[in-house]
């Protein structure tokens, strides 16, 4: 859908409206040509808002009539239950799905260029931003503006990121389940595609599909959260008196008691959370989200939790319906007891807004900038005036009566950047700025000009200013990655680089001591002095995260992802035992039963072995040109299996424990990409999955189809990851496409059965799970399609991936 928008805006020619917004020349003696500039510019806005509601009514139409052609398709060629291939994989199957359930179904397919907020002249009260699609908007968010568009294609190709209303027009008549005594098979229908599953011949006279399944009797609870937002958000993270480092990623606000080693989690988010203000009093935290789905369907427009950091709980929530898209930046009041908050959500508008918190009361609000707001605060000593900056802005803003009036800083002399950056204010209140040009400015108490001004502070933009209780102020640079400390008079103490494996500095707050905490743009926390030693106190991934392989003796997990890392991470001390940059985006992973060696499968169609102790390269192979999916060992571990997005599985020989390999051949026979494997008990034979709900076995090492029931029903499978199959057909949801489960994972001693879905749960089954509709116990806390779950090797804990949200949660087994 990204192509779709790029040629949508290209539609248009907004040079004008760009050159208007960046024009330092405007001023109040123009604004009567200003305001027929602007009813110029709403005019032609809303006459292209016209033809694209045309546009976008002519798309649904076609994508419901290729989804009904489909349909007809799949039914004149239905002779079995495998062999109909999907026509259309490549257009969007489903609605948009924000953490948890299926949004309700709507013809409008993009969001509105024109869905903004029509200010008013009156002053700023409770009801002057006027939202002329608050509604829409909400539901038509897609996760692109969250943390990212569509999830990865190895199990679907569109069905995440799009509102197409044609996914069931063909498919209002859902099919139940067919049982079949004669031939003792279960027949399910995915997208109206019969999938025939055959039980074991022990199972044929006692099964019933109106049997219930028993929820399971163990449950999970959120152990660690590995990982840190800090690539596109700011001042999110702090130190609080008990010792614990706050910061968030995903849905989840982390509290991580470093010297104990200990984390606490603030789970009332349902989606993800993008800003984070602690109250004076250092208990109260407040945090925003983006928009999302409850559980039960139900939209959930974006919102401020405001909660007690002792005992977790929620105290308020704030700006329900008020807010659109997302919570870009929020602070807390400072003079008078933290009493207010203000906030400013992603609208086109980016609106400002102050709160009595506690009344959960809205005290005045505005529009703020058509541009990117980073930053908006609280001036210490005066309540009623805010600072708020951006791309192309620096406003001060006074509450008076119910009103935000707004002076501009204004540049004189100075060049005025690109963006002004981050804020802070000195002891004596003075306003201070780092911008894009690398400079600091500072801005006189109570006025909107310039009164000192450090060129050239740092080489490139500075994200970050801090200023420590002793009066000194530490800034942190982006393409320098230096942490620059400087004394009252704004002269320079020290500067000390970020080593580049950390990458930029994004935010910098105080810690213990003379210590400091910096968040990092490749999502690391690193603690250290202003003199330097800087230590990782939390570290992730920072793109898309498919790969997860457990250790098959040790508490041991392997991640590997889009951003061409790759992670060994001890599950007892929370920390990456070794980590390793690759050449390609790695897909997916898989130990050796040994556990000397690990397998890499990348989406280039190379694959690489490294040993397990050393990260050393042990081999690398190549098989096409397309994603590797899967990497699976046999159980005896002579054969390596690859699942690939050619449709073919490649099998290889291993010796030496898994130092040597020899190619096999390939398995032909799918008629879309392999998405799950499964290796049986005694090494013999392999079951696949594909893209397009086949279900295949094999004799790996003759690189043969097994097509007799009577030898595959009965086999006993090592490990349970396929997400079709006869023990595994009750954790689909009723009503599902068929690529809303990404991952299964059945545990050691097959009592439970766990899987990631598209909507960011986690689900707990008990195995097997062989009836219609298994109850489950469902777990958030990740906020894009959870892409892996695998259990630790003695089924103490579970791994969970998400995949845009690029975090990794650890489950207790309870």
């Amino acid at each position: 859908m990204e192509d779709g928008f790029s040629s949508y805006s290209s539609l248009y020619d907004t040079s004008s409206l760009l050159q208007f917004c960046n024009d330092d020349s405007a001023s109040a003696a123009s604004s009567m040509e200003v305001t027929d500039r602007i009813a110029s510019l709403e005019q032609r806005v809303q006459l292209q808002e016209d033809e694209i509601q045309l546009l976008k009514s002519a798309l649904a139409d076609v994508v419901r009539r290729l989804n009904i052609s489909e349909e007809q398709q799949a039914m004149m060629n239905r002779k079995g239950p495998t062999k109909a291939r999907p026509l259309m994989q490549a257009l969007p199957l489903r609605p948009t799905v924000n953490n948890g359930t299926v949004l309700p179904k709507k013809t409008s397919t993009l969001p509105s260029p024109s869905g903004t907020r029509k200010d008013t002249s009156s002053p700023a009260t409770k009801s002057t931003v006027k939202r002329t699609s608050s509604t829409e908007r909400v539901g038509t968010l897609s996760r692109r503006e969250s943390t990212g568009e569509s999830k990865n294609n190895r199990t679907r190709t569109g069905s995440t990121g799009s509102n197409s209303s044609g996914k069931k027009n063909s498919d209002s008549k859902l099919k139940d389940p067919v049982f079949s005594a004669e031939e003792g098979y279960v027949k399910m229908y995915l997208r109206g595609r019969p999938v025939t599953m055959y039980m074991p011949k022990d199972q044929v006279e006692t099964y019933s599909l109106d049997a219930k399944s028993d929820l399971p009797t163990k449950k999970l609870k959120l152990d660690w959260v590995y990982g840190y937002r800090g690539r596109d958000c700011r001042s999110n993270l702090y130190l609080l008196p008990t010792g614990e480092t706050v910061y968030f990623i995903a849905s989840v606000v982390v509290l991580y008691n470093v010297e104990e080693q200990l984390q606490r989690h603030y789970t009332g988010h349902t989606d993800d959370v993008k800003c984070l203000a602690v109250h004076p009093d250092k208990i109260t935290i407040a945090t925003g989200q983006v928009a999302g789905t409850s559980t039960d369907g139900r939209q959930l427009p974006p919102h401020v939790r405001v909660w007690d950091s002792v005992s977790l709980n929620t105290l308020h929530i704030i700006g329900t319906g008020f807010f659109d898209r997302a919570l870009a930046c929020i602070a807390f009041s400072k003079s008078n007891g933290g009493g207010t908050l203000c906030v400013v959500d992603d609208s086109n508008d980016h609106v400002l807004s102050v709160w009595d918190w506690q009344r959960e009361e809205r005290l005045a609000d505005v529009k703020c900038s058509n541009e990117a707001v980073f930053t908006a605060d609280f001036h210490p000593t005066d309540t009623n005036i805010i600072v708020t900056c951006g791309k192309s802005h620096l406003y001060f803003w006074t509450l008076e009566g119910g009103s935000l009036v707004k002076k501009q800083g204004l540049f004189e002399k100075q060049e005025k950047p690109k963006f002004v950056l981050c804020v802070t204010f000195s002891e004596n209140g003075d306003t201070i700025t780092g911008d894009s040009s690398g400079n600091i400015l500072v801005w006189g108490k109570g006025t909107n000009r310039i009164s000192y001004a450090i060129q050239g502070a740092h080489e490139g933009g500075i994200f970050a200013l801090c200023m420590l209780r002793n009066g000194t102020l530490v800034s942190g640079g982006g393409k320098d990655r230096k942490l620059i400390s400087w004394d009252g008079n704004y002269q320079k103490i020290q500067a000390v680089e970020i080593p580049e494996s950390y990458g930029p500095v994004r935010t910098v707050a105080e810690s213990k001591g003379d210590c400091v905490l910096i968040g990092t743009t490749r999502n690391y926390v690193l603690q250290g002095t202003l003199l330097g030693n800087f230590i990782p106190i939390t570290q992730g991934h920072t793109d898309e995260l498919w790969g997860l392989a457990v250790h098959p003796r040790k508490p041991h997990f392997l991640t590997c992802g889009h951003d061409k890392h790759i992670s060994l991470w001890d599950s007892s001390t929370h920390q990456p035992i070794w980590s390793k940059t690759m050449e390609d985006a790695a897909q997916s992973a898989g130990f050796h039963p040994s556990g000397t060696v690990v397998a890499i499968g990348t989406q280039t169609g190379r694959w690489l072995v490294l040993d397990t102790e050393s990260k050393d390269l042990v081999t690398v192979h190549t098989d096409g040109n397309e994603q590797l999916s899967v990497m699976r060992y046999s159980p005896d571990g002579t054969l390596l299996a690859i699942g690939s997005h050619d449709n073919y599985i490649y099998i290889y020989g291993v010796v030496d424990n898994g130092r040597k390999y020899s190619r096999v051949g390939k398995c032909s026979g799918h008629s879309s990409f392999i998405t799950h494997l499964d290796w049986s008990v005694d090494s013999q034979y392999l079951m696949s999955n594909s893209g397009d709900y086949e279900i295949l076995y094999w004799i790996p090492s003759a690189c043969k189809q097994v097509v007799s029931v009577e030898t595959t029903r009965d086999i006993e499978w090592a490990t349970c990851t396929c997400t079709l199959g006869f023990h595994v057909f009750g954790l689909w949801p009723e009503g599902s496409d068929g690529t809303d489960i990404n991952a299964v994972c059945r545990s050691h001693e097959k009592r439970l059965l766990v899987t990631g879905d598209d909507f960011g749960k986690v689900h707990l089954f008990s195995y097997p799970c062989s009836q219609f509709r298994a109850p489950s116990h469902i777990y958030g806390g990740h906020s894009s399609h959870v892409t892996n779950v695998n259990f630790l090797f003695d089924d103490s804990y579970l791994i969970s991936t998400g995949g845009k949200d690029m975090s990794i949660m650890q489950w207790r087994v309870v």
